[in-house]
């Protein structure tokens, strides 16, 4: 059952994804209630009402319940028992599990791995002997990455063609918490895809975006990727086969590694709208924002079906000081979030530039 025009929709994080959810809402006619601990954040700024405190507030969470028809978050890292303490009250989406498996990346490994998705070799580290034994496992190569948290490159350390042992030290500086060695992956280019499941298991996919990362933040993403048929056919049926597996609802941004062969393996998958996916808002007649909350209002998904070529890219840190050139350009979307302070790092906003046929 569809949720009634003028219901309140409550949206935990109230980052730049919030923001956009929020605004994607209020086009269809809904409310939106923003639980944030940082008080005018970009959410907040188009948002009904911010609840200011901590996502795991006992007297936040009840407010956020009583006050809203659903509920869903903008990021990934929710606490668990706060989108289950909900879920007793309110719907939320997408489910906790999807929290609970993306929260680690073990986990999500081992899920995406039983349901037959392939990923990188991988090993879970807790000191640095086994980070010694890993590493001669994967001849003393690989990523390693904190279990939880991390994003954007932080968490991180690579091994490039070293000789396994005199790695005291190493998981101490890495903060002493479980940590994964993930082998390196000799990709050809990395892509992403967003789909969307709705209440009632249909399923809306995105063409597969080619992405290109610096120093761990995504700065672009170029439609089409530059993959065959069936390499973005196997990308869209593995990203369906996440939804189904997990009885998601809502968007989710499932990130792939392609092989000269063009076969994939499975890097991480985002249960949220995904930065990836923001060239949608552009390119297609409605966006990952707008399909992410008719699947929690239980409304019919829209087509995912792109109308242009295009390439988003991010406004990040200094590059705020090419907006206003970037404003004379025809066939451009900018879209900033609002941010106050500007630092190397931090994502201002993107554009995506329109590729017309010629």
């Amino acid at each position: 059952m569809s949720l009634a025009p003028g219901s309140t929709i409550g949206i935990i994080g109230g980052g730049q994804l919030g923001r956009m959810l929020a605004m994607a809402a209020a086009r269809l006619g809904y409310g939106t209630i923003v639980l944030e601990p940082q008080a005018d954040c970009p959410a907040a700024q188009v948002a009904n009402r911010q609840i200011v405190a901590a996502y795991d507030d006992p007297a936040a969470l009840a407010d956020l319940a009583a006050a809203c028809a659903v509920v869903t978050y903008e990021f990934e890292n929710v606490p668990v028992v706060a989108a289950e303490t909900l879920a007793a009250r309110v719907p939320v989406y997408p489910p906790a599990r999807a929290l609970d498996v993306a929260q680690d990346r073990v986990t999500e490994k081992s899920f995406l791995n039983g349901i037959g998705i392939p990923t990188a070799e991988f090993c879970p580290v807790d000191n640095d002997d086994q980070l010694t034994e890993a590493l001669k496992k994967f001849g003393g190569r690989g990523v390693l990455k904190t279990r939880r948290m991390g994003y954007d490159g932080k968490g991180q350390r690579v091994f490039r063609n070293m000789e396994t042992g005199g790695f005291a030290g190493v998981c101490e500086a890495m903060g002493n918490v479980p940590l994964i060695l993930e082998s390196l992956v000799a990709f050809e280019r990395e892509i992403s895809v967003i789909a969307a499941r709705g209440l009632g298991g249909a399923v809306a996919v995105y063409d597969p975006a080619e992405n290109v990362h610096r120093e761990g933040i995504l700065r672009t993403s170029t439609l089409p990727a530059g993959i065959g048929g069936q390499t973005a056919s196997a990308a869209k049926e593995g990203a369906a086969k996440i939804l189904a597996a997990l009885d998601y609802v809502g968007v989710i941004g499932v990130e792939f590694f392609v092989l000269a062969d063009g076969s994939l393996l499975a890097n991480e998958l985002a249960p949220r709208v995904h930065n990836s996916g923001h060239w949608t808002e552009a390119a297609c007649v409605v966006s990952q924002f707008e399909q992410h909350i008719r699947a929690v209002a239980g409304l019919p998904l829209g087509s995912p079906f792109r109308h242009f070529d295009c390439v988003m890219e991010n406004l990040i840190g200094d590059d705020m000081l090419k907006v206003a050139t970037l404003l004379n350009e025809p066939d451009l979307m900018l879209h900033l979030y609002g941010k106050a302070e500007s630092r190397p790092g931090r994502k201002m906003g993107h554009f995506t530039r329109l590729i017309r046929p010629r």
